[in-house]
């Protein structure tokens, strides 16, 4: 069995885990200062389902995920219209957006290790949240490294600043402190810009295991990133939504918009 038939394998043996509509998006437009970024998107985000978003650099995709949980709010100059629902409820209804931020956990593309140590790292959030007992702590600290394929690489040196750890060690940690919010939806963009291939299949595999837990949406370049992990792909192309489709059949030759296959075949982006 080849790589692709393996991770095609794998998809098919999950299919079930996906349920209920996790994101509903209508009508979405986002701009900068006036300047259009994002037109007119409507689609859904399932639960436990890796949701894939490729396209060239410029579409909007960085954009998306920026709306998703109202981090528009940090930059004055984007704005946000249309629906952006959240277990059915609209994301600008929230009073709080910090609470929504917790349930809405975000990786950038390059690492940000806080000025602390590893430890420290992931238990900021239970903290913030009113968690105090060591031992509680200890074991969220343990559970959320594990779950991020680092906690054997740094059990002995928990008091080590995380600034110190390697590109693909940071990026974990950041998916460990993404997660000590326990949340249910994981935005990833482009995680593995700043680590090597070998750092980067082993950060797949835990998006996998995740995906049984949360839900999650991977945006990304690496088309063939998307076919091995996101079960439905959307294809994002100057600010327009072209399609979205089952992932096998984007990379098989049934798509909906010819765009999208000269796409994903490589001949532009």
């Amino acid at each position: 069995m080849t790589a692709i038939d393996t991770g095609q394998h794998q998809r098919s043996a999950d299919e079930g885990l996906a349920g209920d509509v996790k994101i509903d998006v209508r009508n979405l437009s986002i701009g900068y200062a006036g300047k259009s970024a994002l037109r007119n998107v409507s689609l859904e985000i399932r639960e436990h389902e890796i949701f894939g978003i490729i396209g060239p650099a410029n579409s909007g995709k960085t954009s998306f995920l920026r709306a998703l949980n109202r981090m528009d709010e940090f930059t004055e100059s984007m704005t946000v219209d249309g629906a952006i629902r959240f277990n059915g409820r609209d994301v600008r209804e929230w009073r709080n957006a910090y609470a929504l931020r917790r349930r809405i956990g975000v990786v950038f593309p390059l690492p940000v290790g806080l000025p602390m140590s590893i430890y420290d790292n992931v238990a900021l959030a239970p903290r913030l949240s009113g968690i105090r007992k060591k031992q509680q702590l200890d074991d969220i600290v343990e559970r959320c490294l594990s779950r991020a394929a680092l906690w054997d690489e740094v059990r002995d040196r928990l008091g080590s600043l995380g600034s110190l750890l390697s590109g693909g060690q940071q990026q974990r940690l950041t998916i460990a402190r993404a997660l000590s919010q326990d949340p249910e939806l994981l935005l990833l963009d482009e995680f593995s810009i700043a680590v090597d291939p070998v750092t980067t299949m082993r950060i797949e595999d835990v998006l996998k295991e995740l995906r049984r837990e949360i839900t999650i949406v991977l945006v990304t370049n690496l088309v063939q990133q998307a076919r091995r992990l996101a079960s439905r792909t959307a294809f994002f192309l100057m600010g327009e939504c072209v399609e979205v489709n089952d992932t096998e059949a984007m990379f098989t030759g049934t798509v909906k918009d010819p765009r999208t296959r000269e796409y994903v075949e490589g001949r532009f982006g």
